[in-house]
């Protein structure tokens, strides 16, 4: 596939660098059809390092064109898709895992919770869901992010309440004009004091972020069958 579209879409005073990186299919033709939250196996052609990676699909399956995704500037691969320009080319394999499936949930609450970067299979959910938003009851999305510079899609994010659709945002450091949550999702999702008697909850991000909220969630009354990871 090669590259569409590569741009920041953090504030320029962040100090960490992540890029929407959008790719199409070389020929024009439309990509592999995939379920929400599922991700691929990128390489670089021609090269064994840096080592090939897996990105979450950020784009929602009803988009055919092209996939999406959010790269951080956090390794060798990385820092080598941060820097791509439109038109250069890369190896693609999948889409894999089992991403979030949500046919068996309708009439179901749903709550989307993940960190940074790890919001990009959610994103994928949620695009999903605004086709679909009649097939589901409330749906509610907990971010979290360290700081308001390393916040992503704030608008996208602001505008999904057209679409009846709850955003929480958590910030681990706040600042003197934060209204908001401040520390870790678990504690907002705590805090909110959810209900789960018909709700299922999507995590994505660092183990240690989906163990905690893994345990606040049990707490609310979700069961593991109603928390869902993606691979």
């Amino acid at each position: 596939m090669r590259v569409k579209e590569n741009i920041r879409i953090v504030d320029p005073a962040c100090g960490d660098t992540v890029m929407q990186l959008v790719l199409e299919p070389v020929d024009g033709s439309q990509v592999k059809p995939f379920t929400a939250g599922q991700f691929v196996r990128i390489a670089v052609p021609g090269l064994k390092e840096p080592a090939p990676g897996y990105f979450a699909i950020a784009s929602g399956p009803e988009v055919t064109s092209s996939y999406e995704f959010y790269i951080k500037n956090a390794g060798p691969l990385s820092a080598h898709l941060c820097a791509l320009q439109p038109g250069d080319e890369l190896d693609l394999e999948g889409p894999m895992g089992k991403g979030f499936n949500l046919e068996a949930y309708k009439g179901s609450d749903i709550y989307l919770i993940g960190v940074g970067t790890g919001i990009a299979p959610l994103r994928s959910v949620w695009s999903h869901i605004i086709h679909h938003r009649s097939d589901f009851g409330k749906v509610a999305i907990y971010a979290g992010f360290l700081t308001s510079l390393h916040q992503l899609l704030t608008d996208e994010l602001t505008d999904l309440s057209h679409h009846g659709i709850e955003v929480s945002i958590t910030l681990e450091t706040g600042h003197e004009n934060w209204d908001g949550p401040i520390g870790y999702v678990q504690h907002a999702l705590e805090q909110d004091d959810i209900d789960g008697s018909n709700a299922i909850a999507c995590l994505a991000g660092m183990s240690a972020m989906v163990d905690a909220c893994t345990e606040t969630l049990h707490h609310l009354g979700f069961d593991d069958s109603r928390i869902l990871l993606n691979y």
